[in-house]
């Protein structure tokens, strides 16, 4: 099970930045993760032909199985987390799914 969160534009990319550095390390504090441990990748959206996508950005983290997932979602931490990506997430409230990799 993967989760991915998609930011939409920022309405200040420098803001969002910074912001969403001390995010990161929020989520390693709060979740336990040893801050030189990446279990998950992050991805920037270039501009193509059409301009802009309609997505600044993708956070995606593996979980094992859907109840893994679900029990992080569930604890006080990642809560206090994905409150923390709503404020940082200036272009809109970021997109939240949950995908199985085939």
């Amino acid at each position: 099970m993967n989760l991915v969160v998609l930011y939409p534009q920022p309405t200040d990319p420098e803001k969002f930045e910074s912001d969403y550095s001390a995010h990161i390390k929020l989520l390693h504090e709060k979740t336990g993760i040893p801050q030189n441990v990446k279990p998950y990748t992050i991805t920037k959206f270039l501009q193509g032909p059409e301009g802009n996508p309609p997505f600044y950005q993708m956070f995606t983290m593996p979980f094992e199985s859907l109840e893994a997932l679900n029990e992080v979602m569930a604890s006080q931490g990642m809560k206090e987390v994905a409150a923390d990506a709503n404020r940082i997430s200036t272009g809109g409230a970021p997109t939240i799914l949950i995908g199985k990799s085939s």
